[in-house]
């Protein structure tokens, strides 16, 4: 199988990006000005202002650079309301969402605009088999808002069916925060970069050249024709999920289950730091998730497809 983007394999900085995030343009409490300051004294080094229907445009700080975003939305599949994030947009989108376009011209008219289109939270929208147009590079793995408000932020499942038709799809995690303070911090990307400038982020976010979090840091991540092995900060599982049926995992803990895997170093207090997992014989894709010892999830792209 031909391999995709390794970010653990390539040169450049680690930029901490929220990438759904709204003001007062929109829905949001707080002006973009304020969510700026806010999301800068958090430690982020960039923030997707993603107000609904519009380009919010705030002004970057020396530690944080903002890129003017939109939250558009779309008809997907059963006239089923969705809505697509569009990164680093040069015009506003007001005039187009009210055309009320369907998914294909929605990711058609962001890549006009010389931006990046994801799907946000499927499982919220409660999107069945998703089918992606050209355009879309990947969708919300996590929204920590929908997770926060109804239990449904997490769209694995959602991603998993696309990765298992062949079709490459890249995950990231945001907070979709409205209410900063409460819904904010909570889930981010990770994005490997030359340089922190608009053009070098919406190039890792178009080429999965990132990893997405909500707490664990995953170091390194090397891939062979057998396996795959993973460091990573404290974990109570580590996991290699390749298809519907097949996979590999370590867990820590009192029994300390394995399954085509094993655990090569873990931490004074238990988490496994270093893991190997067994590639299986069928494997259509690859991608690894790793869980603290406190929950929290981190998720690598499709290691290959």
């Amino acid at each position: 199988m031909p391999p995709v983007l390794n970010p653990f394999d390539t040169d450049g900085l680690w930029l901490r990006c929220a990438l759904h995030a709204h003001t007062t343009e929109s829905d949001g409490e707080l002006p973009p000005a304020m969510l700026v300051e806010h999301y800068e004294r958090a430690g982020y080094d960039v923030l997707a202002i993603t107000d609904h229907w519009r380009r919010t445009a705030a002004t970057s700080l020396d530690g944080l650079l903002v890129i003017a975003s939109s939250e558009i939305n779309v008809l997907l599949p059963e006239e089923r309301d969705g809505h697509l994030l569009a990164f680093g947009i040069a015009d506003d989108p007001m005039e187009f969402a009210r055309t009320r376009p369907d998914f294909a011209a929605g990711a058609a008219w962001v890549g006009e605009q010389g931006g990046v289109a994801y799907l946000a939270h499927p499982n919220w929208t409660g999107a069945s088999k998703l089918d992606l147009p050209d355009g879309v590079s990947g969708i919300e793995v996590y929204n920590a808002g929908c997770e926060l408000e109804v239990g449904r932020g997490l769209s694995s499942v959602h991603w998993d069916d696309v990765l298992e038709s062949g079709r490459l799809c890249f995950g990231i995690a945001a907070d979709d925060s409205h209410h900063p303070g409460f819904d904010s911090d909570h889930a981010w990307v990770w994005a490997r970069a030359p340089e922190p400038s608009q053009p070098a982020v919406l190039e890792a976010l178009a080429t999965g050249s990132f990893y997405s979090s909500t707490g664990p840091v995953i170091h390194s991540v090397e891939v062979d024709d057998g396996a795959v092995e993973v460091r990573c900060s404290p974990a109570r599982s580590v996991t290699l999920c390749t298809g519907r049926e097949k996979g590999a995992a370590v867990n820590a803990g009192r029994l300390g289950y394995r399954y085509g895997g094993r655990a090569l170093a873990s931490s004074d207090d238990g988490g496994i730091t270093h893991a190997r997992l067994e590639r299986p014989a069928r494997n259509p894709y690859g991608r690894v998730e790793v869980v603290d010892l406190q929950g929290r999830k981190a998720w690598t792209n499709p290691l290959w497809i």
